[in-house]
């Protein structure tokens, strides 16, 4: 039996962290190998918070989950604007 004065010590193991860029092409990639058009899955996931719009294949679903609906947004946009806004301003 333990003693009772005595502090007993608990460690949560912290999540790794999720980089959304993988979170999207992990998502893209199931969609797409279940023969779903990934960019209307994910547009109506991102609009509803539906995740029912995400496949379970390769976690997909759980995965996408793990971050917040404009984290993706974010990511996307900041992609495209480094693409092809970027791009214009260089020419």
């Amino acid at each position: 039996m333990q003693k009772l004065n005595n502090t007993q010590y608990f460690k949560v193991q912290k999540d790794t962290e999720v980089v959304v860029s993988d979170v999207i092409r992990t998502v893209y990639s199931a969609l797409t190998e279940k023969g779903y058009n990934p960019v209307n899955q994910i547009v109506g996931y991102v609009m509803s918070g539906d995740p029912t719009y995400i496949t379970s294949h390769k976690g997909a679903r759980s995965l996408i989950m793990k971050v917040e609906r404009d984290e993706i947004i974010e990511e996307l946009l900041r992609f495209y604007i480094d693409k092809e806004i970027n791009k214009e301003s260089t020419k």
